[in-house]
C-alpha cells in the first residue's frame, strides 16, 4: 500500500524570504513643497521656450524659401550720363546743369528731371528740360521734353517734390537783351495728369 502523505499543518509551511533588497525611492517621501517648486521651475522653462520660438508667418527663410519677407530694393533713378539728350550741339557736346529725381507718375519707380545745354565756352546757351525714365528692357531714355532749347530760356532752379516738378525759367524780352543778362523770370511747375505732363504757373514767393 502506498503510504498516505502526511499533511503539513499551517504552522509548518515553510516561509520563502525575498533576497532582493528594494531601496526606498526618494520621491515617495517627498514633501508638498518640493513638488510645488519643481512644477514652478518646469512652467518657467516652458514659458521661456515659447518666447524664443520664431513667428512662422514672419520669420525669414534662408535662400529665399517660403516665408521669406525680404522685399526687392527699388530701382535707382535714371542716370543722365547714360542717356543721349536731344540737343544739337555739334562738336561742343552737352552738359547737365541741374537735375532732380522723384516718382512723378506714382508707379513706385523714380524718374530724373534734368536741365541741360550745349557746353559752350562763353555766353548762356538756351537750356532744355527733359524727363528720363528707366526702360523695362533697355536703359534709361528721354520720355518727355518740358522745355525746348528753341524757346531760348535758361534754368535758374529745378526741383521735384510731391510728384511735382518746379523750375525757374529765365528769358529775354527782346533779341537786344544781352545773352548774359536775362530780363524775364517765370516760376513754372509740371504734374503728371491724364498720361502727360501738364504745365502750370507756380506762385511767386512773397517777401515778408
Amino acid at each position: 500500500m502506498l503510504a498516505t502523505p502526511r499533511r503539513q499543518s499551517p504552522q509548518e509551511t515553510p516561509r520563502v524570504q525575498n533576497s532582493v533588497a528594494v531601496p526606498e525611492l526618494a520621491h515617495t517621501n517627498a514633501r508638498p513643497v518640493h513638488w510645488l517648486a519643481t512644477a514652478a521651475a518646469m512652467a518657467a522653462v516652458v514659458a521661456a521656450a515659447g518666447l524664443v520660438q520664431p513667428d512662422a508667418a514672419t520669420a525669414s527663410q534662408p535662400g529665399g524659401g517660403p516665408g521669406t519677407t525680404t522685399a526687392a530694393a527699388p530701382a535707382p533713378a535714371p542716370d543722365p550720363a547714360a542717356v543721349r539728350l536731344p540737343l544739337e550741339c555739334g562738336s561742343l557736346g552737352s552738359v547737365v546743369t541741374k537735375k532732380a529725381a522723384g516718382d512723378l507718375d506714382g508707379d513706385g519707380a523714380p524718374e530724373t528731371v534734368v536741365a541741360a545745354r550745349c557746353d559752350a565756352g562763353s555766353g548762356t546757351p538756351p537750356s532744355g528740360v527733359y524727363v528720363l525714365a528707366n526702360g523695362r528692357d533697355a536703359g534709361p531714355r528721354v520720355v518727355a521734353t518740358l522745355v525746348d532749347p528753341a524757346q531760348k530760356q535758361s534754368v535758374g532752379a529745378l526741383a521735384v517734390r510731391d510728384a511735382t516738378i518746379t523750375a525757374t525759367l529765365l528769358g529775354y524780352s527782346s533779341p537786344a537783351v544781352p545773352g548774359c543778362c536775362p530780363d524775364e523770370r517765370e516760376q513754372v511747375k509740371w504734374q503728371w495728369k491724364g498720361g502727360k505732363f501738364v504745365r502750370g504757373a507756380q506762385p511767386e514767393a512773397r517777401s515778408m
